[in-house]
């Protein structure tokens, strides 16, 4: 009977299944969120139509998202006009309470709306609900106040206030005034929220239209009223009539264009239009220099009344309206710019540099500007300090441009100027051979280079601490700028003077600083020396009494009321008389080679440094630029640095380096008398001291005024790179010169040993007492080696004077030999010779190079050859390779012994020994 039962039915389709499809449409015709906009274009008078077309459309209509927006269109939450609202329900319900009789209370709210929506829920058609089973449409709990409720609330009050709309133009105001209140406040803010109820985006009436131009007309006929209420209060000075009637205005203001109210205010002060009142060119003096007296009387003009007005109009307008920020920007462009414009213009016809001081300096002057805003009004202060600077950055935007490309091309051009003025003064004086204060070797001359070094550093540092002024005046230019400068300062560095510092980028005399170098040289600026250095000048013989200056206008030039200068320039007794030490020892004739000291001067880099740093602290002035004109500000800032490092190294470091070094490969120890003083290598030495100094002033300045500004540790920013491009050029050059002046320097120690060393120093008579001890020629070459491998200390790395005395050991090494095998050597001499090499191997052990110490080691066991008497022994000495550490071959070593004197006898005996040869079977020629 089984086969016979009844199937069971089977369900084709899950309820689950169909649920996703009905969830997103409603009447399986459009999706809810299609509903959903439209209902939210829809105007309010339709969406009861709406909302009877089903239960689902009723659900549909009381969504919340819907009513949220329409509750945020009105404004009330943004704008804070819940205070109005209540107001106009207080006084209609006060208007009701009054007129109308005891009646059953009926709710108002249904008569829009329709009494369904208050209608006990009722089960729909299965179609229907189940497209709200996953959509959440459900009703608040009672009390909660909800969106719709609350629109619902404002809706019914906002609609009371549209029956006097209807009333003739000239007739609203007076209409409404029963409703919104008399107070002007309250009148504003009640305008303003029926604005926002009749926009197009809330439609609250099907007439809105027209009601929305009436009340339009009806604001604009009450913002006129405020107006004229407004200049009567300001002319009678009353500030609480005139923040009432402002604050009223900005209730009403619709955000659209300027305020009307606020940019009438500006229009009347009378700082707008006293133009004529100010000279601009009376900033000019008879000598085309800059006097800034007459700009700061008219900026105190200036921010006198940007005090009085400004105060005025943080009281009276609200803040959001920017009243001040606007008037502020008025006076910068229509006041201060337009003073500024002809004086730049005029600056820019005399000079350059000129122009680029009263940039710097007007840009300064308008600061004062942001200053007094913050002072007025707490609202500039902290975040809001950028509005206060803008109004400033946006007066000066049309000068920029012009401004930083003509800040590098002066900066190069002043460059230039002092580059080929140096050329100039170089050729002249190497032309007429006239010995000068720079033709003395201050480095070499000083007990102590690094402190003497470090005292050149210091004083630099801090010369670049020194205030800079920006604005130029003409009264108190240094006097107590100077007074700040610390003592100690390295004598014969005329630019190491604050004098010149202390002017900086604002000085007077700016477009003539790099006039004449031939006048920095001349004035030999120096100051006052330490206890300490002055002990060491007087240990040296150095007179370190004030010289008199080279003429009266030179002291004249040098010398303040304020300032005690020490001139240094030499006077006429001593003139012809240069300064000698251990070090040197040089005629007052003056060769080609004996003048490289001429080549390099810390006076043309702190020149250099010194215009770059005018320029920086001008652009300084700009750094806080916002936007593009600031990364082109930093950009210019980088630039200008650059450019100083590049023209430092390529037209000074560089080429008298590179000068240097032709002018030692072409000398001559022949040719010169002085055998212990390489004059060239001493003078390069003091160019290697005087480019490690410039080297350290670099790496200074960049550490004070570059540092703020770029990161250090950022290997590819530009100013990074170039930094270490300089110093590799430095480097460079400081090795090809070691390389030439330790060619030098062998040469003439092969010079020393080939002219001290006599013909038989070597080979003495056998009735001459001898003295143990080294020859002359070796102590005369050792002299020479020490003296200056003692001089490059501390004016280079370590590991460049490390390679210097292995270079300086391997040539000696070379002409030792050389030497060796050039002498005939008896056995009485070879223990001259032994003396000879053990004097050499105490110098090069006191220089530390390992492997040099070792070769020459060896070499003064080699000279042992020279007083073994045995033929048989010494050729087991030659045949003996690992007697030398493998540095000498027998073959090498048989040359050597070579040139004993016996050697005509012994050498059968040796050549027999070293290759076991038989003399019987030797063929004879006969």
């Amino acid at each position: 009977m089984d086969k016979f039962t009844a199937l069971e039915p089977t369900r084709l389709y899950s309820r689950e299944s169909r649920t996703p499809s009905l969830s997103r449409s409603i009447g399986k015709l459009l999706p809810v969120h299609l509903h959903l906009l439209v209902l939210s274009h829809l105007p309010i008078p339709d969406i009861p139509a709406y909302a009877r077309a089903s239960r689902a459309t009723a659900h549909l209509s009381r969504d919340e998202k819907l009513w949220e927006r329409r509750w945020i269109d009105l404004g009330i939450t943004r704008y804070a006009l819940d205070d109005a609202l209540d107001d106009l329900e207080s006084k209609q319900k006060a208007k009701t309470r009054s007129r109308s009789p005891p009646t059953i209370p009926v709710d108002s709210l249904d008569d829009e709306f329709g009494e369904f929506t208050s209608a006990p829920d009722i089960p729909s058609v299965p179609s229907l609900s189940a497209a709200f089973t996953s959509f959440a449409v459900t009703d608040p709990p009672p009390g909660k106040l909800t969106f719709r409720v609350r629109y619902m609330r404002a809706h019914s009050i906002l609609k009371k206030c549209l029956d006097p709309l209807q009333q003739p133009p000239h007739a609203v105001l007076s209409a409404l005034t029963p409703l919104i209140g008399t107070s002007l406040l309250s009148q504003a803010r009640s305008l303003r929220l029926l604005s926002f109820f009749l926009s197009p985006r809330i439609q609250p009436v099907r007439n809105g239209d027209l009601l929305l131009a009436a009340l339009k007309a009806a604001i604009d006929r009450f913002d006129v009223s405020l107006l004229t209420a407004f200049d009567a209060a300001d002319s009678r000075g009353d500030e609480v009539m005139m923040k009432e009637v402002a604050h009223a205005s900005w209730q009403i203001w619709p955000a659209i264009g300027d305020w009307e109210m606020g940019k009438v205010w500006a229009e009347k002060r009378e700082i707008l239009y006293e133009q004529g009142c100010w000279n601009p060119l009376a900033n000019f003096t008879k000598e085309n220099t800059l006097d800034f007296t007459p700009m700061d009387e008219f900026m105190a003009s200036v921010i006198h009344a940007l005090e009085e007005h400004g105060k005025r109009a943080v009281l009276v307008f609200p803040p959001a309206a920017g009243v001040l920020v606007g008037f502020a920007e008025r006076v910068a462009n229509e006041v201060v710019g337009e003073y500024i414009t002809p004086l730049l213009t005029r600056a820019r016809e005399i000079s350059n540099a000129l122009y680029l001081t009263a940039v710097a300096a007007t840009f300064r002057e308008s600061w004062r500007i942001v200053d007094v805003l913050t002072t007025v009004s707490s609202d500039f202060s902290g975040e809001g300090k950028n509005k206060a600077e803008d109004v400033v950055f946006m007066m000066f935007e049309p000068h920029m441009d012009e401004y930083l490309d003509e800040e590098i091309e002066s900066l190069k051009q002043a460059f230039e100027v002092i580059c080929k003025e140096w050329d100039r003064s170089t050729s002249a004086l190497a032309s007429y051979g006239a010995p000068t204060q720079r033709q003395q070797n201050r480095f070499l001359n000083a007990q102590n280079p690094a402190l003497m070094k470090r005292t050149v550093l210091a004083s630099f540092t801090d010369m670049l601490l020194l205030p800079v002024t920006i604005v130029p005046r003409t009264v108190g230019a240094v006097g107590g700028a100077v007074g700040a400068v610390g003592t100690g300062v390295v004598q014969g560095i005329a630019m190491l003077n604050p004098q010149r510092w202390v002017g900086g980028a604002g000085s007077v005399d700016s477009a003539k600083e790099y006039a004449s170098f031939g006048g920095a040289e001349a004035e030999g600026a120096v100051f006052e020396i330490g206890a300490d250095e002055e002990q060491e000048e007087r240990e040296e013989g150095v007179d370190g009494s004030a010289m008199a200056p080279a003429s009266a206008k030179d002291t004249a030039s040098t010398t303040s009321p304020n300032v005690a200068v020490t001139s240094f320039a030499p006077s006429a007794s001593n003139t012809s008389k240069p300064y000698t030490n251990s070090a040197s020892a040089a005629k007052s004739k003056l060769v080609t080679t004996e003048k490289l000291d001429l080549l390099l001067s810390l006076d043309v880099a702190l020149q250099l440094i010194h215009a770059d740093r005018d320029a920086l602290k001008r652009l300084e002035t700009f750094a806080s630029y916002p936007g593009w004109y600031g990364a082109r500000v930093r950009e210019t800032i980088e630039e200008a640095f650059c450019e100083m490092l590049v023209v430092l190294g390529s037209r000074h470091l560089e080429k008298g380096f590179g000068m240097a070094t032709e002018r030692m490969n072409s000398y001559r120890p022949a040719e010169h008398e002085e055998t212990t003083n390489v004059a060239p290598l001493l003078q390069f030495f003091e160019l290697v001291h005087i480019g490690d100094t410039i080297q350290s002033m670099v790496q200074v300045f960049f550490d004070k005024a570059l540092a703020p500004y770029i990161d250090k540790t950022d290997f590819l920013n530009v100013v990074v790179r170039e930094k270490k491009r300089f110093e590799n050029t430095l480097d460079d050059c400081v090795a090809a010169g070691l390389n030439a002046g330790t060619q030098v320097l062998m040469n003439q120690v092969e010079h020393i040993i080939l002219t001290l060393t006599k013909p038989r120093e070597y080979y003495p008579p056998e009735d001459v007492p001898q003295e143990l001890g080294p020859t002359n020629g070796c102590m005369e070459a050792i002299r020479c080696l020490d003296m200056h491998c003692k001089l490059l200390k501390g004016s280079t790395s370590k590991e460049v004077l490390e390679v210097f005395y292995q270079e300086v050991g391997i040539r000696l090494l070379a002409i030792l030999q050389k030497h060796i095998k050039r002498q005939i050597i008896s056995l009485k001499g070879g223990f001259q010779v032994i003396a000879d090499l053990n004097e050499y191997y105490s110098f090069i052990a006191s220089l530390k190079v390992a492997n040099v110490t070792a070769d020459f080691s060896h070499l003064k066991m080699l000279g042992h050859v020279f007083v073994v008497e045995e033929a048989k022994d010494l050729a087991q000495i030659v045949r003996d390779v690992t007697r030398y550490g493998g540095v000498y071959r027998p073959e090498d070593v048989y040359e050597f012994i070579q040139r004993r004197a016996d050697w005509k006898k012994i050498e059968k005996t040796v050549d027999k020994t070293m290759y076991n040869l038989s003399f019987k079977e030797d063929c004879i020629v006969c």
